[in-house]
């Protein structure tokens, strides 16, 4: 019965995705913000990771076959500083569904601060708050006892200003998980769907994603490694960089196969000496290149994680620098109620 209810939402999901792209026009990508993670340990870890194994439920945006019957009635929060003025949040919450499923419902809210609006011939027009609401549901299943399949559907609405627009989307993710070598290996199709509602004229295409995930311990030390390939719909990912030796020449193309294949590529190194704490390090690539025409600092592509637990409560904090003119601040709370309760 649970299987099948995993084939029928799988199925349904697929659905949404081919039909949704078919009406999609020819608009732009838009909704980047999807792609933000909500887990300070995905953060930590490069900002995509989507094999990293806790019981944590903030990982399951990562990768809905995260989610486990491990993680029962846990209840988390998310708070982000976003560069500047940005502030992301969200709360989710998990329960076992029986012996070999879960389910977890959650809502998040991403306001980008006050902007000016402007009319058409250039007089300011007030002060308006940008903003976006996903609200979210998970069902994961245990297939075998190392492979576990799991399903996220989204609904987003967003509000800028006089505008607005309504889009569903679903992830498909599958983790297989061998415990006694400490491997993970995930596979997820992110972000299939696409607007119901448009803003305007124009449809905008969600940000689809196809993703494949590695993790795992370097034979009994407390290190772990982590390599995650995203953007996998699009092998050219050119961009342009400042020329050192001509600084009148403002911009260069930057487009080889070295370029290209490490653009895909997140980086993650894990200290975890217990199930108590971690110390995570993460590079990415082309979030430094893309910053290069900007002309980067030493810390652009790098991003930083501390996690602690404490009997039932979990907490982590995560430090990147998106943009060079930014940087962002992550932070997470768990709790086990039925460990609280029981």
């Amino acid at each position: 019965m649970k299987a099948s209810l995993i084939r029928y939402a799988s199925a349904a999901a697929v659905i949404i995705g081919f039909a949704a792209s078919a009406r999609a026009e020819q608009g732009e990508t838009a909704y980047e913000f999807l792609n933000i993670p909500t887990s300070s340990h995905v953060w930590g870890l490069g900002g995509t990771n989507i094999a990293v194994i806790d019981d944590d439920i903030t990982l399951t945006d990562a990768n809905p076959a995260l989610l486990g019957p491990e993680i029962d009635m846990q209840l988390g929060v998310n708070y982000m500083l976003y560069m500047g003025t940005s502030n992301f949040a969200g709360i989710r919450y998990g329960m076992a569904a029986g012996e070999r499923g879960a389910w977890a419902a959650g809502i998040r809210y991403l306001n980008y601060g006050s902007m000016t609006e402007y009319g058409s011939d250039g007089v300011a027009m007030g002060s308006f708050a940008p903003q976006d609401v996903v609200f979210e549901g998970t069902y994961a299943h245990d297939i075998t006892d190392r492979l576990r399949g799991g399903i996220n559907f989204k609904m987003i609405y967003s509000n800028y200003a006089d505008y607005n627009a309504f889009a569903m989307a679903a992830d498909l993710g599958i983790n297989y998980y061998n415990e006694e070598t400490d491997l993970s290996f995930s596979v997820v199709l992110k972000n299939m769907g696409g607007q119901l509602k448009r803003f305007d004229k124009d449809y905008d295409r969600l940000p689809f994603d196809i993703q494949l995930g590695y993790m795992q311990s370097l034979g009994t030390s407390p290190f772990a490694i982590s390599i995650t390939a995203s953007h996998l719909t699009k092998w050219k990912l050119p961009y342009y960089t400042h020329d050192k030796d001509d600084p009148d020449k403002q911009q260069v193309l930057k487009n080889n196969f070295g370029s290209d294949l490490f653009r895909h590529l997140i980086f993650g190194l894990q200290y975890q000496p217990s199930e108590k704490f971690y110390a995570a390090l993460g590079y990415n690539y082309k979030r430094s290149t893309d910053m290069s025409l900007y002309h980067r600092n030493f810390l652009s592509g790098f991003s930083l994680g501390l996690g602690l637990k404490v009997k039932s409560w979990a907490m982590g904090v995560s430090y990147a620098m998106p943009h060079p003119g930014g940087s962002s601040l992550m932070l997470n709370l768990s709790c086990g109620i039925g460990e609280l309760l029981y």
